[in-house]
């Protein structure tokens, strides 16, 4: 088989319509469109605020509020039980975190207090709950603060 051999299967193409283009043609006279009525007229449809006596679509939406702030910062969470798994007196820092497998990406980080902690660590991170600072202070570890 060669490429000039390609052809599509039977079917798979359809010749365009072309309305309005006579009687003998197939869709001559109201081309497609019925007799009379609203769908018959030019123009007809597409007008999102003119539903018949309908609420239009554009009010029957609910308000928008609030905003989006452009300042928001995304944070990658880890919970201080997550960090029980690495050996007493390491250091934990973003990029550990990312070759565990703990957090996908280099987002900053912000270290939760769900869970408990029994090893010391020295943990590094962009921002910590007060919970999780107090639970890796009890073990014995330090919670530092890397600036943004």
């Amino acid at each position: 088989m060669k490429a000039h051999d390609l052809k599509p299967p039977p079917g798979a193409k359809q010749r365009r319509k072309r309305v309005g283009r006579g009687i003998a043609a197939g869709q001559g006279k109201t081309a497609g469109r019925g007799t009379k009525g609203y769908g018959a007229r030019t123009g007809s449809g597409g007008h999102l605020y003119r539903q018949g006596g309908n609420l239009p679509f554009f009010r029957r939406l609910p308000f928008k509020r609030g905003f989006s702030n452009p300042r928001r910062v995304d944070y990658a969470e880890v919970n201080v039980s997550r960090l029980a798994s690495f050996a007493a007196g390491t250091e934990v820092t973003p990029e550990v975190l990312v070759a565990a497998g703990l957090i996908g990406s280099k987002m900053p980080v912000v270290i939760l207090g769900q869970g408990e902690l029994k090893v010391a660590l020295k943990v590094h991170a962009h921002r910590f709950s007060q919970t999780a600072k107090a639970k890796i202070e009890a073990a014995g570890g330090s919670a530092d603060v890397i600036p943004a």
